[in-house]
């Protein structure tokens, strides 16, 4: 597009991710990177180019929350790493929606809605009182199922099951607190099942909202959320990039949710991540694996792959992710003041048996 005007971003957070999406708005002819949020105190006060690993810009990244609220921007790409509770973003947010700030999140805000008014209101009445808007994105959240399966749901008259497969090779991720933090791998359920533990409830909280949405799209509401999560265990170590998995401790998890609608369909999201994706069956290779049964079957595969052999193939994931945020820009800035997702295709909203 071509605004005449510079959209003004400010970036929250410069992990790997971060760092991307910097490099993204530095590199659009119609955007400027004019603030940037970071956590590291080594980082407080460096030129956002130096972070980035691009020419100096005079752009300074600071550590203080007070003066992101305080700047002027369009919009703040919002990138933290999703933390437990899952609530803890929320505060941040508010705040920089009634400063009057457009957010474009990774870290949650898919569908607000699934959580019921007492979570979603306050981000609305925040959205409305800074004339600004809220949209979680991403590919999984964002993408996958809202806008590919449900868009490919106007072809199905009749569906009885909706399947969603997720695989996600770790081996190549450098981060350890993520690898055996946020993703559990390298845990003893011995000592700790991550299935009943804080680690459920956070992925149980974020990925309802994509079932949520589902069903809201569907014409229909969900009657109960079945989960049926599974470990696989290390057969024997497994070196993987941020560190080593020890025999016997998880190499992969399988979170796995069923919902059941009110009109009859089913909505499993099943998502493996996983520290060798030789130990999963033939079937579980890809990165998604989307299905919809019924009338009549569709099958869909969708690999996301690095061209560049030299390059980490967790950069293709990564470059996605930020893609998808920052392509959103124009259409949040353009969208009215709430809680904004983008809409597939509407279909019936009756079941139709024919």
């Amino acid at each position: 597009m071509k605004t005449g005007k510079a959209i003004q971003v400010i970036q929250w957070a410069s992990g790997s991710m971060g760092r991307t999406a910097m490099r993204m708005v530095m590199d659009h002819p119609d955007m400027e990177l004019v603030g940037a949020l970071v956590y590291s105190a080594r980082k407080r006060g460096l030129d956002v180019g130096d972070i980035a690993r691009r020419a100096p810009t005079g752009v300074l990244a600071t550590d203080d929350v007070d003066a992101i609220i305080d700047s002027n921007a369009d919009v703040v790409i919002h990138m933290p790493r999703i933390t437990l509770p899952y609530e803890a973003l929320v505060p941040d947010v508010i705040r920089l929606l009634e400063s009057g700030k457009n957010v474009i999140s990774t870290a949650g805000f898919h569908w607000p809605d699934a959580h019921g008014e007492s979570y979603a209101g306050p981000l609305r009445a925040a959205a409305i009182k800074g004339n600004a808007t809220l949209a979680g994105v991403g590919v999984n959240p964002g993408m996958v199922a809202e806008r590919l399966v449900m868009t490919a749901s106007a072809m199905s008259v009749d569906m009885d099951r909706v399947e969603i497969f997720e695989t996600v090779d770790a081996s190549a991720m450098t981060s350890p607190e993520f690898v055996f933090g946020l993703m559990g791998l390298g845990s003893d359920p011995a000592e700790k099942d991550i299935r009943q533990g804080p680690l459920s409830g956070l992925y149980g909280v974020l990925f309802s909202e994509v079932l949520y949405f589902c069903a809201n799209h569907l014409g229909s509401r969900i009657s109960a959320i079945e989960p049926d999560h599974q470990l696989t265990i290390a057969p024997h170590d497994i070196e993987v990039a941020a560190g080593t998995i020890a025999k016997g401790t998880v190499a992969a998890t399988e979170w796995r949710w069923t919902a059941r609608l009110e009109n009859g369909t089913d909505l499993l999201l099943s998502i493996i991540w996983t520290a060798d994706p030789s130990l999963h069956d033939s079937e579980r290779q890809g990165h998604w694996i989307m299905n919809i049964k019924g009338r009549p079957d569709i099958r869909m595969t969708l690999d996301i792959s690095e061209s560049d052999p030299s390059k980490p193939p967790s950069r293709a994931l990564t470059d996605a992710v930020c893609a998808v945020a920052i392509n959103a820009i124009p259409e949040v800035i353009a969208a009215p003041a709430g809680l904004f997702a983008f809409q597939p295709p509407s279909i019936s909203l009756q079941r139709q048996k024919v």
